[in-house]
């Protein structure tokens, strides 16, 4: 698949681990998932794909039920989603999803992440071509071998199943994300180090030295806007 995606998630922790960042913006969108139907995972996979993957970023569960019960109480704040495609520094890729209740205040803060950074903002569908929808799901304990017994007896379609480090990754169809999850815990494996549904880049591409530190802090710029849930690019910073 080209970019690891153990060196991904391990920035991203390295990246939030002092902040509250990351169960903010978790919160917020499990509020949304749960608004959308049942505010019981049971129920609503939606939900229960989002409460997989806070579970896998170690959110605390006081975050989980305080977005639940709000959602259960009736609040009526809502959140629009959105996508904003761009360019960074020599003409690498990004997409940035948002959630929020200002449509307004968030492409401006957006379009001046890009602008103030060395990127600008492209029209719709200027990017997003370049990159694959993917579920990605990671587990610990089983070899390579294994996890493609299991995936094939669940008669699961996936795209590759790769060792990384100590980690086997799985990389699927976004809708085989369910039926993955489901072959695992049939046999018996209920903990992921990962469950994503991801936007991952065809081709990725090097900077030259003197543009990485400027991308590092549009990327950095952008991942910090409240309204901000993901950012994906098509650049490889190495290890």
């Amino acid at each position: 698949m080209g970019r690891k995606w153990n060196n991904i998630k391990d920035k991203k922790a390295a990246k939030d681990a002092n902040t509250s960042r990351i169960y903010a913006k978790f919160g917020r969108e499990i509020y949304v998932a749960a608004r959308r139907g049942e505010p019981d995972p049971e129920a609503n996979q939606g939900l229960k794909f989002v409460l997989e993957r806070a579970k896998t970023y170690s959110v605390p569960r006081h975050i989980i039920d305080k977005a639940i019960d709000k959602a259960k109480g009736g609040s009526d704040e809502s959140f629009d989603e959105l996508r904003y495609e761009g360019f960074g520094p020599n003409g690498s890729m990004i997409i940035v999803d948002a959630l929020t209740n200002n449509v307004n205040r968030t492409a401006s803060e957006v379009r001046a992440a890009f602008g103030k950074n060395g990127g600008n903002m492209g029209v719709s569908g200027s990017v997003a071509y370049m990159f694959d929808a993917t579920a990605v799901i990671g587990l610990e304990g089983k070899s390579e071998e294994d996890v493609l017994e299991i995936l094939m007896e669940a008669d699961v379609n996936v795209r590759d199943v790769v060792e990384e480090e100590d980690q086997v990754i799985v990389y699927a169809e976004p809708d085989q994300f369910h039926a993955m999850q489901e072959a695992f815990k049939n046999a018996g494996i209920t903990e992921f180090t990962t469950a994503e549904l991801t936007m991952l880049a065809q081709n990725e591409v090097e900077l030259p030295e003197d543009a990485v530190a400027k991308f590092e802090k549009l990327i950095d710029t952008l991942e910090d806007l409240d309204d901000v849930q993901q950012v994906y690019h098509n650049v490889d910073l190495g290890e």
